[in-house]
């Protein structure tokens, strides 16, 4: 398993929070899947939603969360939230999402306010999440750089913290996959590049993993990905799943050079920091769930294909 770094030393977390944890960000991707799977081993959880009416909120309630309201720009919100719990899960919008109205500062202002309001509660143990491209050399893409911001951060809290840098998630292939139905799948890596992968449904199960096993994961920084796939690897696994051939190609020259962050993100892949580096049979002997692509496409990923090829007849 690839350990990329060991904290500055805080005591493990025990026992004391009880068995709740707070879960940030709980009706997004991330946030979900974290709440689904530590509810699944028995913990309860609280989920920090600015709208509990809504109807992710109601969801997780009828799956037995604990709703309360919060907001990561109200640091009172975020104590209250925290108070009383053994551990938070962090994750924040992402401020290189399309839509999210979120600027780079707002972002490490949001995450920096999570990790201090953690300290401040008293929080046992706090999980961050980050991405695979992180870590202390910037990569000149900002919405990945903001990431290392937060994690220094995070670093130098006096609380126990764990933080997990995702690869790639599966669920990206298929959601910027816009020709599909063309029999085309088009992608950052090179035809015959490998490229780490993540569901994230098995983000939610390594982080519940990691608060059930403090004295293990606390004061570390993880790599994880379950899969590791050339581009023409991943459209022969597409093909068997519709039917079909498909064909990859990566992303045109015209396009990277009208758009800094693919371009960036493109060289990124190919100097290993974005196509991920980790140690994928370390890392599955530790978190044996770890889902491949080909389990991902026949389970939680079906239903995310049938809709990518549906979207792409329309």
């Amino acid at each position: 398993m690839s350990e990329s770094s060991i904290h500055t030393a805080v005591p493990v977390p025990q026992d004391g929070g009880g068995r709740t944890i707070t879960v940030l960000g709980a009706t997004g991707q991330q946030g979900g899947s974290v709440s689904a799977a530590l509810l699944a081993s028995g913990w309860a959880v609280r989920a920090v939603v600015r709208d509990p009416a809504g109807v992710r909120a109601r969801s997780l309630a009828t799956a037995g969360a604990e709703i309360v309201r919060g907001d990561l720009a109200d640091r009172g919100s975020l104590r209250a939230a925290f108070a009383g719990v053994h551990g938070v899960f962090s994750v924040q919008p992402s401020s290189g999402q399309v839509g999210a109205g979120l600027s780079h500062d707002d972002e490490i202002r949001y995450g920096t306010a999570v990790a201090e309001a953690a300290e401040h509660s008293g929080v046992n143990h706090l999980v961050y999440s980050s991405m695979i491209a992180a870590g202390p050399a910037p990569t000149g893409v900002r919405h990945f750089d903001v990431k290392s911001r937060i994690e220094d951060r995070v670093r130098r809290l006096g609380t126990a913290s764990t933080i997990v840098r995702p690869a790639t998630f599966m669920e990206l292939l298929l959601t910027t996959a816009t020709d599909l139905e063309k029999g085309v799948l088009t992608f950052l890596m090179r035809p015959d590049q490998a490229m780490q992968l993540i569901a994230v449904r098995d983000i939610g199960r390594v982080v519940a993993a990691v608060f059930d096993a403090p004295g293990r994961f606390a004061n570390r920084t993880i790599e994880i990905a379950g899969d590791a796939l050339t581009g023409d690897a991943i459209a022969r696994h597409l093909a068997l799943a519709v039917g079909r051939p498909i064909t990859y190609r990566r992303m045109p020259q015209a396009v990277l050079e009208q758009d800094e962050v693919l371009a960036r993100s493109v060289a990124l892949v190919d100097d290993g920091r974005l196509a991920g580096r980790t140690d994928l049979a370390a890392l599955r002997a530790t978190f044996p769930f770890l889902l491949r692509f080909d389990q991902w496409l026949k389970g939680p990923g079906g239903t995310l294909l049938a809709d990518a090829l549906s979207s792409g007849a329309r």
